[in-house]
């Protein structure tokens, strides 16, 4: 019997619309997601999976992997492409990092992906925190541990608290291009300033892979791309990841277009082309898909 053909990329409260034929999957029925579900409703975690509304969310829970989600699960930044909720923050659960680690260690995970929501309402936006988290899990399973975060802009001494616990992989998304940043990413947040943040932890911790992703099909161009590539090749960034924006609610950024496979491809190639020592493109890329294959590769 065939397999039912999904449109995992489309939300229900997303518009209705027809996608093109590339961002259909055929979703194997049953398999191990019920039981990281489980794990993580059973821990009282977040993860930025359903939270962010993941299209590869039943893929990865299959495969007994999450990407974890800590400081709660809501935003101070109301940037227009996530739909991750914004409003008044809660108490930061000072338990949380050995939560995490339980989770990874009954997963048998051996690569951890640890992300946050942007607390701009905390000192230092939450570094220690992910400090702790990071020192925890690796106490707990030993696993290389990759930190995926916000930009702690204005924060002082925040990126080298959180250095301090020598995460093996540091990512922070640039997310679009620098003509497109007020519109996607809000009015706090500055191109300039996340370039500087990937070379100071690399600065600060020269051994540390440093990782940015970018999401295509909100208006950018090929030109402007690869400027941008430039600019984190010069600023010491390792891996990139490329995947096709899609607008998860109704109230989210619409998306200017759809990028063909094809061009994932090609746009990938150029970047390694460039310099990139690992490179991820293609529609359902996300910044830690396959993370663990990419930091291996």
């Amino acid at each position: 019997m065939a397999l039912p053909i999904i449109d995992v990329a489309t939300p229900s409260t997303a518009p209705a619309r027809r996608l093109p034929p590339w961002l259909r999957r055929n979703l194997e029925p049953g398999g191990g997601h019920g039981e990281t579900a489980q794990l993580i409703a059973e821990l009282n975690l977040e993860t930025v999976c359903s939270s962010a509304k993941c299209p590869n969310r039943l893929e990865c829970w299959s495969q007994r992997t999450a990407t974890f989600m800590i400081l709660g699960n809501v935003c101070t930044r109301p940037c227009g492409f996530c739909s991750v909720p914004k409003g008044k923050t809660e108490e930061l659960e000072l338990d949380e990092p050995e939560r995490v680690a339980e989770a990874a260690r009954r997963l048998g995970l051996q690569h951890v992906v640890i992300t946050s929501v942007t607390r701009d309402d905390l000192p230092d936006g939450g570094a220690d925190h992910f400090r702790r988290t990071v020192e925890a899990v690796r106490a707990a399973t030993g696993a290389v541990v990759e930190v995926l975060v916000p930009d702690f802009i204005d924060k002082d001494g925040a990126l080298e608290r959180l250095m301090a616990a020598k995460p093996d992989v540091f990512n922070h998304n640039t997310e679009t291009v620098p003509r497109l940043y007020r519109t996607v990413r809000g009015r706090k947040s500055v191109y300039a300033w996340t370039l500087q943040l990937l070379a100071d932890a690399k600065k600060i911790l020269p051994a540390v892979k440093t990782k940015s992703g970018l999401m295509l099909g909100l208006g950018e161009t090929r030109d402007e791309l690869l400027d941008v590539f430039a600019d984190l090749l010069d600023h010491g960034v390792d891996f990139l990841t490329l995947g096709q924006y899609l607008q998860p609610t109704l109230d989210s950024l619409p998306v200017e277009r759809y990028v063909p496979p094809e061009e994932f491809d090609e746009i990938g190639s150029l970047a390694r082309g460039m310099g990139f020592k690992q490179v991820a493109s293609g529609p359902f890329v996300r910044s830690s898909y396959h993370a663990r294959e990419m930091n291996e590769a």
